[in-house]
């Protein structure tokens, strides 16, 4: 790991866990084209927590008002975080080398485009992702479940599920980096524990400080454009850059 992959992958990682472009796929394309070994967990774990950085800073008020007056919207979180606690798990236990796949990146990356097509023909509604019943929390929870997959973006799916329930597009977006909290504070603590078991880092602590550093930064960016393009109408647009891409990569991965 050369300090110029660790700020690329860095980027990526702050660019691509918000905007809805799959950073498990983008991720797993990079440490393909620049021959990073994928089983790095420590780099792993800073990128996810600078991420998780993003989402305290940017959302803060929100999170106090969770704590301090919105009460009803934890129990929705902890039952919308239940799919991807079970699925991952499984997931990680039973077919790691397939999260792992440049392959099914570029196979699903398509798929992320075509959600992203459907939000201009979602009706705009108005509801508020506190008025929100615990299966419409469970259903947007399964649509952040299957982002486990490479080039399904976790964002993408949970934000376009949240308007198909009848979210208005800021409580889409609000209740999607929400529930993404436990989601990345979990793949974190579960990624600490590898470590621990193993305590050998590959990678200097001087790198990680730094990846986790511009991850948070380039994310903080990266959320306040998602929001202003959600709210503009723009985020179909993403769609050109996914579909092509997936394609390019499946091409050059089978030939």
């Amino acid at each position: 790991m050369t300090w110029l992959k660790m700020i690329l992958l860095s980027i990526i990682q702050g660019i691509s866990e918000f905007l809805p472009i799959s950073s498990s796929g983008h991720l797993v394309i990079a440490e393909s084209l620049l021959d990073i070994q994928a089983d790095q967990t420590d780099v792993n774990i800073v990128l996810h927590a600078g991420t998780l950085i993003s989402i305290l800073i940017f959302y803060r008020r929100t999170i106090y008002r969770l704590i301090s007056q919105d009460f009803r919207v934890i129990p929705l979180l902890i039952v919308g975080t239940l799919p991807v606690v079970v699925i991952g798990l499984a997931a990680k236990k039973y077919a790691e080398p397939m999260l792992e796949s440049t392959l099914l990146a570029g196979c699903m990356l398509p798929i992320t485009g075509l959600f992203l097509l459907m939000i201009p023909r979602i009706p705009q509604k108005e509801k508020s992702y506190t008025e929100i019943t615990y299966k419409q929390a469970l259903i947007i929870g399964f649509a952040q479940a299957i982002a486990i997959l490479p080039g399904i973006s976790r964002s993408g799916s949970t934000i376009v599920t949240g308007l198909l329930t009848g979210l208005s597009r800021q409580s889409a977006a609000t209740f999607s980096f929400l529930l993404a909290i436990p989601a990345i504070t979990g793949a974190t603590i579960l990624e600490t524990a590898e470590i621990l078991s193993n305590p050998h880092m590959s990678t200097p602590l001087s790198l990680l400080a730094v990846g986790m550093v511009v991850s948070a930064i380039v994310g903080l960016a990266a959320l306040w454009l998602l929001v202003r393009w959600l709210e503009k109408g723009k985020l179909q647009y993403f769609a050109y850059w996914c579909i092509p891409l997936g394609i390019l990569i499946t091409i050059m991965q089978l030939i």
